[in-house]
């Protein structure tokens, strides 16, 4: 985060911030918002009282009332990846620690002690008018924001936000945004490598996957370093597009997960549209929009985990510091075995070895 945040003195006041959007008024909040030197929850704080009103990220109101919205744009995104996909918000399944969103389009995982601030945001845009919902984490970085489309029920929109309203509606941030620690990985105990694939081996359910990380005290890159060729290898940076493209002219169905402190997006299904455009490579399909910068790739790992039948693998992307970028696998109904010709698109993708995939990120 810049270092303008370091310092209450340093930080732009509403005025100003507001003043640099009417200079900017083209870029992005989250670009603006480095410009400027704030994190993008207290650039869209910044507007309240001017078009944006505070709400709470309360999920046993939020969600139920978004289902009453009908088709929407839902965004969850990280540093390097935009995942968008349109359609309703169908079945809510809440819980304390980590909560569903479960639907044909809108299918997403959510961990509710990151949804810290929300915002209701309408702009206008020459005659029209865009109206969002938006969460932040204790951070200040976006965990979900969510779009009015040309159909969605405005009546149930405002009904929502009269909901969800809180009391204090002043551009003050509060509570204030915490500066992020850096992303650092784990150091491997000893000889947690023999632990691990012997756990790995165990596994009954790729959903396993996480709590063995946790039990290990193992970021997920070095999983993959220590697994061995029989559950992980390398791959060529250039194997996400190439996924992609594949995915596409063959028309086999994918899962593509997008992550971030608060929210995991999920589409499921065929892609059709994939265009470069400068360091993107983006998926532009009615109803899924991926938007995936391919220079922040900097390794990449096809996975296998034991599943209910066999296993199923997965393709993986990190950025230069070992965090996790996006995720794929094959569409695969619960009881069947993964298809073949996901499987066969993965195995096939280019290899490195693996010698050299790790002394590249050292």
């Amino acid at each position: 985060m810049n270092a303008a945040l370091e310092t209450a003195e340093t930080k732009p006041t509403a005025d100003e911030i507001r003043r640099a959007r009417k200079q900017n008024p083209k870029m992005r909040d989250r670009d603006l918002a480095d410009l400027i030197g704030v994190s993008e929850a207290e650039l869209v704080a910044s507007f309240v009282g001017h078009g944006t009103h505070r709400i709470t990220p309360n999920f046993e109101v939020l969600f139920p009332g978004l289902a009453q919205l009908g088709e929407v744009m839902a965004l969850t995104r990280n540093e390097s990846a935009v995942h968008e996909k349109i359609g309703p918000f169908e079945k809510f399944i809440n819980g304390k620690r980590a909560a569903l969103m479960l639907g044909e389009q809108i299918d997403t995982r959510m961990f509710p002690s990151n949804w810290v601030h929300g915002f209701a945001v309408q702009r206008s845009d020459g005659k029209d008018v865009r109206r969002s919902l938006q969460f932040f984490d204790a951070h200040g970085d976006a965990v979900q924001k969510i779009h009015a489309r040309p159909s969605t029920d405005l009546e149930a929109w405002d009904r929502l936000v009269t909901a969800i309203l809180i009391e204090n509606q002043t551009p003050d941030l509060l509570p204030e945004v915490l500066e992020a620690e850096p992303f650092s990985r784990k150091q491997p105990s000893h000889n947690v490598g023999n632990v691990l694939r012997d756990r790995w081996q165990a596994l009954t359910d790729p959903h396993q996957f996480h709590g063995m990380l946790r039990d290990l005290e193992l970021d997920r890159l070095s999983a993959f370093e220590l697994a061995g060729d029989a559950w992980a290898w390398p791959l060529d940076r250039g194997s996400v597009p190439a996924l992609l493209r594949l995915a596409a002219s063959e028309a086999i169905p994918i899962m593509c997960f997008v992550g971030n402190r608060g929210c995991i997006q999920i589409h499921s299904g065929r892609i059709n549209m994939v265009i470069d455009k400068g360091p993107w490579i983006n998926v532009m399909d009615p109803t899924f929009h991926l938007h995936l910068r391919t220079d922040h790739i900097h390794e990449v790992w096809a996975v296998r985990k034991p599943a209910d039948i066999g296993y199923v693998t997965s393709v993986e992307a990190f950025n230069s510091s070992g965090q996790h970028i996006i995720q794929f696998f094959g569409v695969r109904g619960e009881g069947n075995s993964e298809r073949t010709d996901w499987r066969g698109l993965a195995e096939n993708l280019p290899r490195l070895d693996r010698s050299l995939a790790l002394g590249a990120a050292e």
